[in-house]
């Protein structure tokens, strides 16, 4: 019944991560704030709504009882969505960028990236359990 219920919670975070992916991905870090960019111009509650694994951080918290790889998991992802926001408004809103900064953000990614949490969150989940 446990491996059930991991099974479960993995797919779901699997599922929810790759709806993420399929929105935000693009060959640069800026190109992805670009992106993030169009939903958060709109309205801040659309861009987190469009954050459905913070969410599932949220709950999973709850109902593993505060196991801390589960806490782990939260603080991972509210330190992802804060970072986001942050750029965007920096980039965007205040149009203050360094160089070096741009630099960075503007270099090409590595195809990998994007589904570094597939591989990392799905670990921590099962060690919550």
């Amino acid at each position: 019944m446990i491996n059930d219920l991991i099974l479960n919670y993995i797919l779901l975070f699997v599922f929810l991560e790759l709806y993420e992916i399929s929105w935000q991905k693009a060959p640069s870090i800026m190109g992805m704030i670009i992106r993030m960019n169009k939903y958060y111009a709109k309205n801040i509650f659309l861009f987190l709504i469009m954050q459905p694994t913070f969410y599932f951080a949220i709950g999973f918290v709850m109902l593993s009882d505060y196991n801390i790889y589960a806490i782990i998991i939260l603080i991972l992802k509210t330190a992802d969505i804060a970072t986001k926001i942050l750029l965007i408004e920096q980039i965007f809103t205040k149009r203050e960028l360094s160089h070096e900064l741009s630099l960075i953000l503007l270099a090409p990614i590595n195809s990998f990236l994007p589904y570094m949490g597939l591989f990392i969150y799905p670990f921590l989940i099962a060690l919550a359990i």
